[in-house]
């Protein structure tokens, strides 16, 4: 039933994958990336996009074989590119039998079927494959139950164009209450009736985990936030000394896990939460409000920032546009910038006079810019190589005791 196959992870839809290992890479799906360039947006921000969107493509097991830019000023409402562009990728997937073409905006239902009709491939747009990697990545219920909700809620308005037997829509000739006028609005009552019961299970999920944070008391609540792939899990492990999933992936982490952490008999709860990222399908959002629950009671936000990505600046932004969007960006923050360990830069010549920028920015300088200009407190540390941690564990213990001492003032000769 394509009910069911909808919420199949792509990979998971592939032939049967054999046991050979030189076989695996063959079996891969082969894909080309497509970006619209805006006007006035740089080349090398464009460049870094298609760089994610590529990750994203490698985290669903899709393998990118070429990449098609087009500066425009918009993206086409028809088509997405030019038609000249349009021919030109549709060519080159025929010729390089390419499986799917994956573009880094959401298309519209009208851009998906008139694309469709070009293409000799699959398409997908970049919500879906971000739908499709939580889903491949959701262990719990609660977050399998969330993104299944996100999923419908994305097909619902184009239900028409996906399946093949919802083709008949059209109905007998010169009438409008065909079959196939049936069979589509059947479907769609079914994702609709399915909307509403994800969204009971939902809200029942959601009142036993209000329960389990009620429960917790008054203790101090400290969240660790930042865009997907930081390091986040990995700090967590570190300061809590627990074993939360990390991996080199996008979204490695879906679920928020809480764990109890004591620095010097003062305790405190901590929470690592799902990683944010540049275009979150608003559907995710939306599912995903009561998981951040725990970013929004929070009292102390740990915001951490992969200093060696070439736009973490643009990441910053990012985070802290969501944090607003879901009613926490009047949090306190303490700016964490890992893996300094990976940071690199290009060292300009001693006679050249032309003003520094992040590409030719030590280290060492890059830190004196963000100490100078940061309105929050900040720590460069590398989680993964444990440099600068005692620092960090040190200014952590001081902002969760400052804010226990305002909560517990007769409780502050203990510490």
């Amino acid at each position: 039933m394509w009910r069911d196959a909808f919420f199949l992870p792509f990979s998971v839809l592939k032939k049967e994958i054999v046991n050979k290992p030189e076989e695996q890479e063959d079996l891969r799906e082969r894909a080309v990336l497509v970006a619209v360039i805006r006007d006035g947006q740089p080349i090398e921000q464009a460049e870094e996009y298609l760089a994610e969107l590529e990750f994203l493509a490698e985290t669903a097991d899709i393998v990118t074989v070429k990449r098609f830019t087009q500066r425009l000023p918009q993206p086409s409402s028809r088509i997405y590119v030019g038609p000249g562009k349009l021919e030109e990728i549709a060519q080159y997937c025929e010729q390089n039998e390419i499986d799917v073409v994956i573009f880094d905006d959401e298309l519209s239902p009208a851009q998906t079927r008139n694309i469709e009709k070009e293409m000799p491939c699959r398409l997908l747009d970049r919500t879906r494959l971000i739908l499709d990697i939580f889903l491949s990545r959701a262990r719990t219920a609660y977050a399998k139950t969330q993104v299944q909700l996100a999923q419908y809620e994305y097909m619902l308005p184009r239900l028409a164009g996906m399946w093949t037997h919802l083709e008949r829509q059209r109905g007998g000739t010169g009438t409008r209450g065909g079959a196939g006028e049936r069979e589509i609005e059947t479907d769609r009552r079914i994702v609709r009736n399915r909307i509403t019961k994800l969204k009971e299970d939902l809200s029942k999920i959601d009142k036993q985990m209000a329960v389990q944070r009620s429960n917790r008391g008054s203790m101090v609540r400290v969240a660790l936030v930042g865009y997907t792939n930081v390091g986040k899990s990995t700090l967590m492990n570190l300061i809590s000394k627990s074993e939360v999933f990390a991996e080199n992936k996008l979204f490695a982490t879906l679920d928020t896990t809480v764990r109890k952490v004591v620095f010097d008999n003062l305790p405190f709860l901590m929470s690592d939460t799902v990683g944010f990222i540049r275009k979150l399908p608003t559907q995710l959002i939306e599912s995903f409000k009561s998981t951040l629950d725990e970013v929004r009671e929070a009292d102390l936000l740990l915001h951490v920032v992969d200093i060696s990505h070439p736009g973490f600046e643009d990441q910053i932004a990012v985070v802290k546009q969501t944090l607003q969007d879901i009613g926490a960006g009047d949090k306190p923050v303490y700016l964490i910038f890992n893996k300094i360990d990976a940071y690199t830069y290009e060292k300009k010549d001693e006679d050249d006079l032309t003003p520094a920028t992040k590409k030719n920015l030590s280290l060492e300088d890059l830190k004196q810019s963000w100490i100078a200009k940061a309105n929050t407190p900040c720590i460069f540390i590398s989680a993964a190589e444990r440099l600068n941690i005692e620092k960090l564990r040190s200014d952590l213990y001081g902002m969760v005791r400052e804010i226990h001492s305002g909560r517990y003032p007769f409780n502050n000769f203990l510490y």
